[in-house]
């Protein structure tokens, strides 16, 4: 496989990686997919053209594969959902993302042929929870602790531009997709008549569907002018009522029942932040550069996906 089309892929088996991978090996991309456990990986995503064994708050051989590669696509973060967060998985949510960044980014700075492009993950959890309307990428980070956890993560990355390696930034929202992530388990208690809104119900959910996701992403890896923070969210947030109610419109079941706040900070704990507050986010940028979103209304992207 020609240098030239050769991207390295850190968290290439999880919801968006996999179908990312599918859509470059498509346009004939060689995916290198790093993972910590490469055997596992292959089972995972079989077909990509090498699988190295990466931890890159360690040196290793891993660096090699940067080394004249295309671009370099960064993914990879413990999960926010699923866990309590213990002191020492905060820790690990922070250093999965901030040493991860570091270790890739300090690999492209050594390499004799630089990739051509570094596109880092990140969240709209930059911008803390908010009540302000349209949040752009101009908008400073909040100062809880996803804020500052993505604020650290995208500070990281920030050294490949300087290194002339053109650098894109995707803060993601809620991204919608019938195979996994969110969506499957918000609509669960619909298809069980139970579904409702998260108390208070008024607070923002920025979404995104995953074709829309995709797309940004391969936008920002063909296109020179995508670089810098690039909000990936739909052009229409909806508040947790209204979009739970169009859960209910697309499965044709009630939307009434409210989940109370003091539910989830049992069952989550202090993750339950993440469902009870939202921010308003736009994006501004990517509709500058004459991005035209598939889904832009969560009542198509519901439909297509229920």
């Amino acid at each position: 496989m020609p240098d030239g089309k050769r991207v390295v892929i850190t968290g290439a088996t999880g919801l968006i990686g996999r179908a990312l991978a599918r859509r470059l090996q498509a346009q004939g991309y060689g995916i290198v997919v790093f993972a910590r456990d490469p055997a596992k990986a292959r089972e995972d995503l079989p077909g990509a053209a090498e699988y190295v064994a990466w931890r890159a708050e360690e040196n290793g051989p891993w660096a090699k594969a940067v080394d004249g590669a295309d671009a370099v696509i960064n993914l990879a973060g413990a999960p926010l959902i699923g866990h309590r967060w213990t002191d020492a998985y905060k820790r690990q949510i922070r250093d999965s993302r901030v040493l991860g960044t570091r270790g890739l980014v300090n690999a492209m700075r050594q390499a004799a042929v630089k990739p051509r492009a570094f596109i880092n993950g990140s969240a709209i959890g930059y911008y803390g929870a908010s009540d302000k309307i349209g949040l752009t990428e101009s908008d400073a980070p909040g100062r809880d602790f996803l804020g500052e956890v993505c604020a650290a993560w995208e500070a990281e990355a920030k050294p490949a531009q300087d290194a002339g390696v053109r650098t894109a930034i995707i803060r993601t929202g809620i991204v919608l997709d019938k195979h996994g992530g969110a969506l499957p388990l918000m609509a669960l208690p619909f298809r069980l008549f139970g579904g409702g809104p998260i108390r208070p119900g008024t607070q923002w959910l920025s979404w995104i569907h995953i074709a829309d996701e995709l797309d940004i992403i391969l936008q920002a890896l063909a296109d020179e002018r995508w670089q810098g923070p690039i909000n990936a969210t739909a052009p229409h947030p909806l508040t947790n009522r209204d979009f739970s109610a169009a859960i209910g419109k697309a499965l044709h079941r009630p939307s009434w029942f409210p989940v109370p706040k003091f539910a989830l900070n049992v069952a989550l704990g202090e993750a339950a932040e993440m469902l009870t507050t939202g921010q308003n986010v736009v994006p501004a940028k990517a509709l500058s550069l004459g991005y035209s979103f598939k889904y832009s209304e969560a009542s198509a992207a519901l439909a297509d996906l229920l």
